[in-house]
């Protein structure tokens, strides 16, 4: 997934379904510069983690 994507993801108000290594995840944040994403996990929010945008994955 590119930044872009990302964030248009981060800002929608539509539910979109996106992955980080094949596990269902919420993006809490885009970061231009570094290019990472702050994301956690649907099944365990307490699982909080910056990682690439490009390892995120948009569910279609």
């Amino acid at each position: 997934m590119n930044v872009g994507r990302a964030k248009e993801i981060l800002e929608s108000a539509d539910m979109i379904d996106v992955t980080y290594d094949g596990a269902p995840v919420i993006i809490q944040h885009v970061d231009d510069t570094t290019k990472m994403a702050r994301i956690y996990s649907k099944q365990n929010p307490e699982d909080e983690r910056d990682v690439p945008v490009l390892n995120l994955i948009e569910e279609v």
